[in-house]
């Protein structure tokens, strides 16, 4: 299950009112939406008050710039120390990586969907500076990514001619097609299977035996 915010059960302490108000959008946009979630709602699922809210952010927009990267940093911790990176074969990392990304996919949509493609899906085309921090956010992990697929391209020979950086974002916008169609269908299948399809087609690409 990816990384979850902290229960706002509990009174924030002192200094932790700015981190509370965007674990808190994090909870509320993965499952309601932006629109759907407001600044009454995230001052009570925080548990501080509107003014504290504007002490830390200009407007909700602000807030949800700012959510963007604090996603980047609440989920890059668990994909830098996941066991996939153990693996010495750059395209095993890249396998362990959507293995990962299917075991994790548990629970509720909102535990495992993206808050970045969440977003940015209903703000795009009323919000530049949420729209730049939510792609920022979803190309910064692509761009990890890709640095496997690059040793993977140096140590392989794929069939056809390919990049590094396209081969990343494409396995991004698999991923966030996945998110998309499991919450229309309101399960898990169509991410999984998705990811199943993209490794049988990063094996075709790179001639490599795939391992059930």
């Amino acid at each position: 299950m990816a990384p979850s915010p902290r229960s706002a059960s509990t009174k924030p302490q002192r200094g932790n009112t700015r981190t509370t108000l965007l674990d808190a959008a994090l909870r509320l946009v993965r499952k309601q939406g932006w629109a759907a979630t407001s600044v009454d709602q995230l001052c009570a699922a925080g548990g501080v008050t509107k003014g504290a809210f504007f002490h830390h952010f200009a407007s909700k927009d602000a807030l949800g710039v700012a959510a963007a990267q604090h996603w980047s940093d609440v989920t890059g911790p668990l994909f830098a120390k996941a066991d996939y990176h153990r693996h010495a074969d750059p395209l095993d990392r890249i396998f362990g990586y959507l293995d990962f990304r299917a075991a994790i996919a548990a629970g509720p949509l909102e535990s495992f969907t993206c808050f970045a493609g969440t977003l940015v899906q209903e703000v795009f085309a009323t919000s530049d500076p949420i729209r730049v921090a939510c792609g920022a956010s979803i190309v910064g992990h692509a761009e990890r990514l890709a640095e496997d697929f690059r040793a993977a391209l140096a140590l392989h020979t794929p069939r056809v001619a390919v990049s590094a950086d396209s081969l990343a974002i494409y396995t991004q916008t698999v991923l966030q097609g996945g998110f998309v169609l499991s919450k229309a269908k309101g399960e898990r299948s169509p991410l999984v299977e998705a990811i199943d399809h993209l490794k049988r087609y990063i094996a075709l690409l790179f001639q490599k035996e795939l391992l059930q």
